[in-house]
């Protein structure tokens, strides 16, 4: 743990999909492991977007054709995984070095360590999580690879009900650790698998949101218990701060060059 016990709170509006994938980039480009604060960052979407995996071939998971029919904005991350639709969502990023969190073995324990304040936030609306590891019935299958986040299960998805509750992923760049992960508000799984290639209607089946676990409070709360869970998981204090200069720099850059290009976005391929 970092000795000043002190993390940097971003707090972003809700913002056009290439705006945030770009700030998202531009503070994990920024970091610096011997100087900057370890960094947690809040934001939203407006309007609602669909975000591929990194390594996702748009052309093979998406109705390409209706996304541009409709408007839909697609942008590609820099973490792995499967495509998520975001419309109403709380969406949390974290950058740190590996020092600064709680010792973890090895990469997929880090994922546990980063995940376990999401577990925290939800006991917080009075909400009963676990791990998908430690729910399913033993010969159910975790791992399997799906196109669409909320149709598969890893073994650290977060379940409430049985159902899968949002997703996260995580990437390792100059020795850094960077996280990011959504937690829906209200569900609209079928609207986001209404522009996927494969849209059988079971794949909405094992995705659930705050509201239909009766929470309908107010995102300034959220945002308030997300923190405070946060804070308590990691016995740290979260102090708010704007974007840096550098950091907004870079920003508006990979607005430009790479998160509003259709090379980046549906090709996986950076200019």
């Amino acid at each position: 743990m970092n000795s000043q016990r002190i993390w940097r709170l971003v707090q972003s509006e809700a913002l056009p999909a290439a705006e945030n994938m770009a700030i998202d980039e531009a503070l994990l480009r920024c970091f610096d492991p011997l100087a900057s604060l370890p960094t947690l960052r809040l934001y939203a979407w407006n309007p609602p977007a669909l975000s591929l995996g990194r390594f996702q071939k748009a052309a093979q998971v998406l109705n390409l054709e209706r996304c541009r029919t409709d408007g839909l904005t697609v942008v590609r991350r820099v973490t792995g995984g499967s495509a998520i639709y975001h419309a109403s969502e709380l969406t949390y990023s974290l950058i740190c070095a590996p020092e600064q969190i709680p010792p973890a073995c090895s990469i997929r324990d880090s994922f546990r360590v980063l995940t376990g304040f999401l577990l925290g936030f939800y006991a917080r609306l009075g909400l009963r999580a676990g791990y998908a590891r430690d729910l399913v019935e033993k010969d159910t299958r975790l791992g399997a690879h799906t196109a669409f986040c909320f149709s598969g299960r890893e073994s650290f998805d977060i379940l409430i009900s049985g159902r899968k509750i949002g997703g996260n992923a995580q990437r390792r760049q100059r020795g850094l650790i960077f996280q990011h992960g959504s937690i829906p508000l209200s569900c609209h799984v079928e609207t986001g698998l209404s522009y996927m290639a494969d849209r059988s209607p079971s794949h909405a089946r094992g995705a659930i949101s705050l509201a239909q676990c009766g929470v309908h409070a107010r995102p300034e709360r959220l945002r308030e218990e997300l923190v405070a869970a946060f804070d308590d998981s990691f016995g740290v204090e979260c102090r708010e701060e704007p974007l840096s200069q550098q950091e907004q720099s870079w920003a508006k850059a990979l607005i430009a060059n790479k998160y509003s290009t259709d090379t980046w976005n549906l090709e996986g391929v950076e200019n």
